[in-house]
């Protein structure tokens, strides 16, 4: 590995990366109340001293101007079509009612992609050939996780943005920095895992070119290094 050592090293730290902007993103609202994937600022109907609503991976909280904010409890699974139609008076067909509450159970995938680029990340970390090839196929594995939920991600708040968005009350939905921790931590899982793999076959090509290029004897066998003569 000495030969990719640096990439080796540079793929490792990307798996690292992507395990801390994962991490940012399981701790979004209710856990860290402004972090979150999706806000709302509440539009000039509302009523109450809520400035505004965070939506995260395991629940939501309401963001007060001098007094204590409002959150949920952290847990797999919940409506936020229907925390804004008690909140803002949101309408949302129960298509998108059901969808939206569908696919917030599926966020449990949030901390195992994040589990599973620290597992690489640890697999990489000072490995030869094997631990570089394995943390590669791990890396991939996590890559896929993340890509996912990312994706899950950003259908789920899409259909609550575009209903709020096209609502009369002046709410105003944006996308906030925990969907953006989720796509650079799949941009950083997928380059970890390329460059791994790369290395991996690198030093493996390299191995067997210098394995070619030994002395052989002439039954094909590597010959010994010859010994030096000592002179008493």
């Amino acid at each position: 590995m000495a030969r990719t050592g640096f990439f080796h090293h540079f793929g490792t730290f990307l798996l690292l990366v992507a395990t801390v902007l994962l991490i940012v993103t399981c701790i979004s609202a209710p856990v860290i109340n402004d972090i979150s994937i999706m806000k709302v600022d509440f539009g000039r109907l509302h009523v109450g001293g809520f400035k505004r609503v965070t939506f995260g991976t395991f629940g939501w909280c309401e963001i007060a101007d001098g007094q204590a904010d409002s959150c949920s409890s952290s847990h797999v699974g919940y409506n936020p079509a229907n925390v804004m139609r008690m909140i803002e008076g949101t309408s949302f067909s129960n298509y998108a009612e059901r969808t939206t509450k569908a696919l917030t159970k599926a966020m449990i995938l949030h901390p195992i992609a994040c589990g599973l680029n620290f597992i690489a990340f640890l697999l990489a970390l000072g490995a030869g050939l094997v631990g570089s090839f394995l943390a590669s196929l791990v890396a991939a594995l996590a890559f896929i996780v993340t890509v996912v939920i990312m994706i899950i991600d950003f259908v789920t708040f899409s259909i609550i943005k575009s209903n709020v968005n096209d609502d009369d009350s002046g709410s105003r939905a944006h996308w906030g920095s925990a969907a953006w921790t989720t796509l650079a931590a799949a941009i950083c899982s997928l380059l970890g895992m390329i460059i791994l793999f790369i290395t991996c076959c690198s030093a493996r090509i390299h191995k067997r070119r210098n394995r070619d290029l030994e002395p052989k004897n002439d039954y094909g066998i590597a010959a010994a290094p010859p010994r030096r003569r000592r002179w008493f």
